[in-house]
Protein backbone atom coordinates (compact mmCIF):
# COMPACT_ATOMS: atom_id res chain seq x y z
CA UNK A 1 0.00 0.00 0.00
CA UNK A 2 1.39 3.37 -1.01
CA UNK A 3 1.50 6.00 1.70
CA UNK A 4 1.16 9.65 0.85
CA UNK A 5 4.06 11.69 2.21
CA UNK A 6 2.79 14.66 4.19
CA UNK A 7 4.26 17.92 2.93
CA UNK A 8 5.65 20.18 5.66
CA UNK A 9 4.22 23.69 5.46
CA UNK A 10 5.60 26.84 7.07
CA UNK A 11 2.61 29.20 7.19
CA UNK A 12 2.06 28.47 10.90
CA UNK A 13 5.35 30.27 11.58
CA UNK A 14 4.37 33.51 9.87
CA UNK A 15 3.32 35.43 13.00
CA UNK A 16 6.40 35.01 15.17
CA UNK A 17 8.83 34.64 12.25
CA UNK A 18 7.93 38.01 10.72
CA UNK A 19 8.34 39.79 14.06
CA UNK A 20 11.59 37.97 14.86
CA UNK A 21 13.25 38.59 11.50
CA UNK A 22 12.14 42.22 11.38
CA UNK A 23 13.34 42.84 14.93
CA UNK A 24 16.76 41.24 14.45
CA UNK A 25 17.24 42.90 11.07
CA UNK A 26 16.39 46.33 12.46
CA UNK A 27 18.61 45.76 15.47
CA UNK A 28 21.62 44.93 13.30
CA UNK A 29 21.07 47.56 10.62
CA UNK A 30 20.04 50.52 12.77
CA UNK A 31 22.65 49.97 15.49
CA UNK A 32 25.49 49.20 13.08
CA UNK A 33 24.56 52.20 10.95
CA UNK A 34 24.38 54.44 14.01
CA UNK A 35 27.78 53.26 15.23
CA UNK A 36 29.36 53.65 11.80
CA UNK A 37 27.94 57.15 11.43
CA UNK A 38 29.06 58.26 14.89
CA UNK A 39 32.51 56.74 14.42
CA UNK A 40 32.89 58.47 11.05
CA UNK A 41 32.31 61.76 12.84
CA UNK A 42 35.56 61.12 14.77
CA UNK A 43 33.87 60.64 18.13
CA UNK A 44 35.63 58.84 21.02
CA UNK A 45 34.96 55.19 21.86
CA UNK A 46 32.99 56.01 25.03
CA UNK A 47 30.65 58.28 23.10
CA UNK A 48 30.28 55.65 20.39
CA UNK A 49 29.28 53.03 22.96
CA UNK A 50 26.88 55.43 24.65
CA UNK A 51 25.21 56.20 21.34
CA UNK A 52 24.97 52.48 20.56
CA UNK A 53 23.47 51.56 23.93
CA UNK A 54 20.97 54.40 23.70
CA UNK A 55 20.08 53.23 20.20
CA UNK A 56 19.59 49.66 21.45
CA UNK A 57 17.26 50.65 24.28
CA UNK A 58 15.29 53.15 22.21
CA UNK A 59 15.05 50.80 19.25
CA UNK A 60 13.91 47.82 21.32
CA UNK A 61 11.19 49.86 23.01
CA UNK A 62 10.14 51.38 19.72
CA UNK A 63 9.90 47.96 18.10
CA UNK A 64 7.86 46.58 21.00
CA UNK A 65 5.48 49.54 21.04
CA UNK A 66 5.13 49.65 17.26
CA UNK A 67 4.45 45.92 16.95
CA UNK A 68 1.99 45.96 19.85
CA UNK A 69 0.03 48.91 18.49
CA UNK A 70 -0.07 47.68 14.89
CA UNK A 71 -0.93 44.07 15.72
CA UNK A 72 -3.48 45.22 18.32
CA UNK A 73 -5.19 47.23 15.58
CA UNK A 74 -5.32 44.09 13.46
CA UNK A 75 -6.69 42.13 16.43
CA UNK A 76 -9.36 44.76 17.08
CA UNK A 77 -10.45 44.59 13.44
CA UNK A 78 -10.64 40.80 13.56
CA UNK A 79 -12.75 40.89 16.74
CA UNK A 80 -15.09 43.50 15.25
CA UNK A 81 -15.55 41.43 12.09
CA UNK A 82 -16.24 38.28 14.10
CA UNK A 83 -18.78 40.09 16.27
CA UNK A 84 -20.55 41.43 13.19
CA UNK A 85 -20.52 37.97 11.61
CA UNK A 86 -21.97 36.45 14.77
CA UNK A 87 -24.83 38.97 14.71
CA UNK A 88 -25.52 38.25 11.04
CA UNK A 89 -25.72 34.53 11.71
CA UNK A 90 -28.16 35.05 14.56
CA UNK A 91 -30.37 37.30 12.42
CA UNK A 92 -30.23 35.40 9.11
CA UNK A 93 -28.76 31.87 9.40
CA UNK A 94 -30.25 30.75 6.07
CA UNK A 95 -28.76 33.71 4.22
CA UNK A 96 -25.39 33.13 5.84
CA UNK A 97 -25.45 29.47 4.81
CA UNK A 98 -26.26 30.50 1.25
CA UNK A 99 -23.40 32.99 1.33
CA UNK A 100 -20.98 30.28 2.48
CA UNK A 101 -22.24 27.88 -0.20
CA UNK A 102 -21.65 30.56 -2.84
CA UNK A 103 -18.05 30.90 -1.69
CA UNK A 104 -17.54 27.17 -2.19
CA UNK A 105 -19.20 27.27 -5.60
CA UNK A 106 -16.87 30.07 -6.63
CA UNK A 107 -13.97 27.84 -5.60
CA UNK A 108 -15.11 25.09 -7.93
CA UNK A 109 -17.52 22.86 -6.02
CA UNK A 110 -20.70 21.64 -7.67
CA UNK A 111 -23.78 23.55 -6.42
CA UNK A 112 -25.28 20.56 -4.59
CA UNK A 113 -22.00 19.67 -2.95
CA UNK A 114 -21.34 23.31 -2.03
CA UNK A 115 -24.73 23.49 -0.30
CA UNK A 116 -24.03 20.26 1.58
CA UNK A 117 -20.58 21.36 2.68
CA UNK A 118 -21.88 24.74 3.85
CA UNK A 119 -24.70 23.07 5.80
CA UNK A 120 -22.40 20.59 7.54
CA UNK A 121 -19.74 23.15 8.41
CA UNK A 122 -22.28 25.60 9.80
CA UNK A 123 -23.87 22.87 11.85
CA UNK A 124 -20.50 22.03 13.38
CA UNK A 125 -18.98 25.55 13.75
CA UNK A 126 -20.79 28.28 11.87
CA UNK A 127 -18.66 31.17 13.12
CA UNK A 128 -15.41 29.28 12.51
CA UNK A 129 -16.44 28.40 8.95
CA UNK A 130 -17.29 31.99 8.07
CA UNK A 131 -14.23 33.36 9.85
CA UNK A 132 -11.98 31.07 7.84
CA UNK A 133 -13.63 31.06 4.44
CA UNK A 134 -15.38 34.45 4.28
CA UNK A 135 -13.16 36.69 6.43
CA UNK A 136 -9.84 34.90 6.00
CA UNK A 137 -9.25 34.64 9.76
CA UNK A 138 -7.71 31.39 11.00
CA UNK A 139 -6.01 30.21 14.17
CA UNK A 140 -2.68 30.16 12.36
CA UNK A 141 -2.90 33.75 11.13
CA UNK A 142 -4.72 35.36 14.07
CA UNK A 143 -3.09 38.51 15.47
CA UNK A 144 -1.11 38.12 18.73
CA UNK A 145 0.02 41.58 19.92
CA UNK A 146 1.94 40.49 23.04
CA UNK A 147 3.85 37.79 21.18
CA UNK A 148 4.77 40.20 18.38
CA UNK A 149 5.89 42.92 20.81
CA UNK A 150 8.14 40.70 22.93
CA UNK A 151 9.56 38.87 19.92
CA UNK A 152 10.48 42.09 18.13
CA UNK A 153 12.02 43.70 21.22
CA UNK A 154 14.06 40.61 22.11
CA UNK A 155 15.38 39.99 18.63
CA UNK A 156 16.13 43.69 18.11
CA UNK A 157 18.25 43.64 21.27
CA UNK A 158 20.09 40.52 20.15
CA UNK A 159 20.73 42.03 16.73
CA UNK A 160 21.97 45.30 18.21
CA UNK A 161 24.28 43.52 20.66
CA UNK A 162 26.66 42.29 17.93
CA UNK A 163 27.75 45.73 16.61
CA UNK A 164 28.28 46.91 20.18
CA UNK A 165 30.55 43.94 20.89
CA UNK A 166 32.62 44.82 17.82
CA UNK A 167 33.10 48.38 19.11
CA UNK A 168 34.49 46.95 22.35
CA UNK A 169 36.81 44.47 20.63
CA UNK A 170 38.10 46.37 17.59
CA UNK A 171 41.03 48.82 17.65
CA UNK A 172 40.06 52.48 17.26
CA UNK A 173 41.15 52.65 13.61
CA UNK A 174 39.21 49.47 12.70
CA UNK A 175 35.85 50.11 14.36
CA UNK A 176 34.06 51.01 11.13
CA UNK A 177 35.25 48.00 9.07
CA UNK A 178 34.81 45.63 12.04
CA UNK A 179 31.24 46.76 12.71
CA UNK A 180 30.38 46.80 9.00
CA UNK A 181 31.75 43.34 8.21
CA UNK A 182 30.23 41.77 11.31
CA UNK A 183 26.86 43.36 10.56
CA UNK A 184 26.85 42.21 6.93
CA UNK A 185 27.79 38.65 7.90
CA UNK A 186 25.08 38.63 10.57
CA UNK A 187 22.53 39.97 8.08
CA UNK A 188 23.45 37.30 5.54
CA UNK A 189 23.03 34.58 8.17
CA UNK A 190 19.77 36.11 9.36
CA UNK A 191 18.42 36.27 5.83
CA UNK A 192 19.34 32.65 5.22
CA UNK A 193 17.81 31.56 8.53
CA UNK A 194 14.57 33.40 7.87
CA UNK A 195 14.34 31.92 4.39
CA UNK A 196 15.06 28.43 5.71
CA UNK A 197 12.46 28.72 8.45
CA UNK A 198 9.92 30.04 5.97
CA UNK A 199 10.76 27.62 3.15
CA UNK A 200 12.01 30.35 0.80
CA UNK A 201 15.15 30.84 -1.28
CA UNK A 202 18.08 31.37 1.09
CA UNK A 203 20.48 33.10 -1.30
CA UNK A 204 17.95 35.64 -2.47
CA UNK A 205 16.94 36.47 1.10
CA UNK A 206 20.58 36.88 2.19
CA UNK A 207 21.41 39.17 -0.72
CA UNK A 208 18.32 41.26 -0.09
CA UNK A 209 19.05 42.02 3.56
CA UNK A 210 22.80 42.55 3.09
CA UNK A 211 22.19 45.02 0.25
CA UNK A 212 19.91 47.23 2.33
CA UNK A 213 22.15 46.90 5.37
CA UNK A 214 25.22 47.94 3.36
CA UNK A 215 23.33 50.88 1.86
CA UNK A 216 22.24 52.08 5.30
CA UNK A 217 25.78 51.95 6.67
CA UNK A 218 27.25 53.74 3.66
CA UNK A 219 24.74 56.57 3.94
CA UNK A 220 25.21 57.03 7.68
CA UNK A 221 29.01 56.93 7.28
CA UNK A 222 28.76 59.71 4.69
CA UNK A 223 26.55 61.78 6.98
CA UNK A 224 28.85 61.16 9.95
CA UNK A 225 31.91 62.11 7.94
CA UNK A 226 30.24 65.27 6.70
CA UNK A 227 29.03 66.20 10.17
CA UNK A 228 32.45 65.57 11.70
CA UNK A 229 34.14 67.69 9.06
CA UNK A 230 31.72 70.58 9.46
CA UNK A 231 31.98 70.53 13.26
Amino acid sequence: MEHHRKVKHHVNRVGWLRAAIMGANDGIVSTASLLVGVTAASVGRDDILLAGIAGLVAGAMSMAAGEYVSVSSQSDTEKADLAAEKREQAEDPIGERAELAEIYRDRGLEPVLADEVAAQLMERDALGAHARDELGISEVMVARPIQAAFTSAATFSLGAFLPLIMVLLAPDNLIIPAVSVAALIALAILGAFGAKAGGADMLRASLRVTFWGALAMVLTAMIGKLFGTVV
